[in-house]
């Protein structure tokens, strides 16, 4: 199985990347709105197709990634049934799995931080991804959301230290620099939730907290009970307006595209820039007739030579990189570009025709 592990500095928030190495399937836990456009990238990159995003639970401390995932990549969301939110694809509950290839993630509802919170267990029981529920040596509060520390206390120890103990633990945070715990280390070392402590105890920790208001909950916790993208709520900046040129719909980030189908029935009404690696342009995917090669990396230099007047659709494998530099492309001045939603997965997928160099 390949495994990643991401980070979020501004909110140290950890987003974990699986996926099963023969379907070359996909899920992503825990992403953050501000680095979608990384994880896209690392898809890409890595040769993935993205069919599951999943929160552990409604964050109040970051802008979930999951609507702008599903909106880029045509993945189906993922949150508890106890969330409070019908925004997601799927609302799964104790016991359910989430499927990609051959592997799966077991759903273990841990409430007490949030009502919604949940653990996803690898089938292997190797890993458990515990977002703030169990933290490397500490937890979520319970302060505020339905927190409830009895719960807590209670989900934590039959949902999470039941697993065995050399499980990995992975969480949704960490402010010192660690990555991953055991659950034999926490039922140890945790000062808060370890076998030494009684429930007692710990409803007395956390009532004596006196935590600070989380900075960001009073954009986060309404950002994510619509999946990260509410009516009125952009995920970026504003960008310019672009001439109707084209059906042009604009993303949840802020990205100007249009479909498959269009390029297609308007071939030769703007330059076809296809942003991937030269050993992208020919492989199984191939590339559409007329598209001109101009890799993400070079698109800022190139566009020195180009008409900014002139229109681009700008294509990709999935339409993450497109949409990296038709933001740039606008940024830079050019006032007709747009990205292909999708990218080459959907061009395939439409049985477009595709062109590659002879072998």
């Amino acid at each position: 199985m390949l495994f990643r592990q991401l980070f979020d500095p501004e909110t140290s928030t950890w987003t974990y990347l699986l996926a099963d190495e023969t379907t070359r399937e996909a899920v992503l836990i825990d992403p953050v709105l501000e680095q979608v456009d990384r994880d896209v990238q690392l898809l890409d990159e890595l040769g993935l197709t993205l069919v599951w995003a999943l929160d552990t639970h409604v964050h109040a401390d970051h802008v979930t990634g999951l609507g702008t995932l599903r909106e880029k990549t045509g993945c189906k969301t993922v949150l508890s049934e106890r969330a409070g939110t019908g925004c997601p694809d799927r609302l799964v509950k104790q016991g359910d799995r989430v499927v990609f290839g051959a592997r799966h993630l077991e759903v273990r509802e841990t409430p007490g931080h949030t009502n919604g919170c949940v653990t996803y267990v690898l089938d292997d029981r190797a890993m458990a991804f515990t977002g703030d529920a169990l933290l490397i040596r500490g937890c979520g509060r319970t302060d505020f959301q339905q927190g409830d520390a009895r719960t807590l206390y209670d989900s934590v120890r039959t949902q999470v230290f039941s697993l065995p103990d050399t499980t990995t633990i992975y969480p949704g945070h960490d402010y010192k620099g660690r990555t991953a715990s055991t659950v034999g280390e926490e039922k140890a070392w945790n000062p808060r939730l370890g076998l030494a402590r009684s429930v007692d105890e710990f409803v007395e920790i956390m009532a004596k907290l006196q935590l600070a208001y989380p900075r960001k909950i009073d954009v986060a916790l309404p950002a994510n009970l619509q999946c990260g993208v509410p009516k009125g709520l952009r995920a970026v900046p504003e960008m310019p307006s672009l001439p109707p040129w084209a059906p042009i719909e604009t993303s949840a980030s802020g990205v100007p595209e249009v479909t498959c189908e269009w390029v297609a029935a308007n071939a030769g009404a703007a330059r076809l820039l296809d942003v991937r690696e030269p050993h992208e342009y020919d492989a199984e995917l191939g590339h559409i007739a007329g598209s001109e090669l101009v890799p993400l990396a070079m698109v800022d230099a190139a566009a020195a030579r180009w008409n900014p007047d002139a229109p681009v659709v700008v294509v990709c494998r999935s339409g993450g990189r497109s949409g990296r530099a038709a933001l740039t492309l606008v940024q830079k001045g050019f006032r007709k570009v747009v990205s292909m939603r999708g990218g080459m997965l959907a061009w395939n997928a439409l049985r477009l025709p595709i062109e590659r160099a002879a072998r």
